[in-house]
């Protein structure tokens, strides 16, 4: 299975770096006041999916644009066709496709690809987490003062209240220094290889955060929510290496 999602995010990816420099106005819109959607997000979903009823037919299959298929099987694929649109549309290098497979509500695999960045994680049950073959491990920082961290404004977004604000005031300045990517799946896959020390968010989804999270842990880093349990997305969503979760969750009490 993960040779077979391993191609497949390829050549979506590959269809993404395409549509992107072709992207015109008229293929925008929104569906809320700052939340955007392209034409390609939809056409890169429609493709994941074709593909996967090709291989799995009885495959249930969660996609942001198209929601979930129906709840007949102990399988579901979770598809982000493009996680970061609005860099995508502003012609950055920082968006993913993000596709994570669960079993009986478990992940099993997952993969993350930033074709503009030519990086590809993944990672199975069976085996660690990869870049682009490698394997990758979470960093070795023990103290929030020499991390760099990343964080999103999903909330913002959203409208939502109470939002992030709040908490980047109060970590940023015990960090060494922060970062703002645009894509979950890519925050958590840094994370994942030590490229970033720590990632939080808000009003995620479990397609921004599925394959992402789960590349995480198989990298030997520490995913959970808000209260240190296990109800991320909705709850909120930390991650880290193991020396430094319990001290970034502290200011989240």
């Amino acid at each position: 299975m993960i040779e077979f999602l391993v191609d497949l995010i390829q050549k979506a990816g590959s269809i993404c770096k395409v549509e992107q420099s072709r992207l015109l106005p008229s293929d925008v819109n929104f569906k809320g006041r700052k939340d955007l959607v392209t034409t390609v997000d939809k056409k890169i979903e429609n493709f994941i999916i074709e593909k996967i009823k090709t291989k799995y037919p009885g495959h249930d299959i969660l996609g942001e644009e198209t929601g979930r298929s129906s709840f007949s099987s102990d399988y579901v694929w979770i598809i982000d066709p493009i996680d970061g649109t609005t860099s995508f549309l502003h012609q950055q290098p920082f968006y993913s496709t993000s596709i994570a497979v669960q079993h009986q509500g478990k992940t099993i695999c997952g993969a993350v690809f930033a074709p503009r960045l030519d990086e590809l994680f993944y990672a199975d049950q069976d085996s660690g987490a990869f870049l682009n073959g490698g394997l990758i491990r979470v960093s070795a920082a023990e103290a929030l003062i020499n991390s760099v961290m990343a964080t999103g404004f999903a909330c913002l977004r959203a409208d939502a209240k109470p939002n992030n604000l709040s908490y980047f005031n109060k970590i940023v300045p015990l960090l060494r220094d922060i970062r703002r990517f645009g894509s979950a799946a890519v925050d958590l896959c840094y994370v994942a290889c030590g490229k970033l020390d720590g990632f939080w968010e808000m009003n995620l989804n479990s397609y921004d955060v599925a394959a992402g999270a789960f590349i995480v842990e198989k990298a030997g880093g520490k995913v959970c929510d808000f209260n240190g349990d296990v109800y991320f997305p909705e709850n909120g969503i930390i991650s880290a290496n193991p020396s430094l979760i319990n001290q970034l969750l502290e200011h989240f009490k």
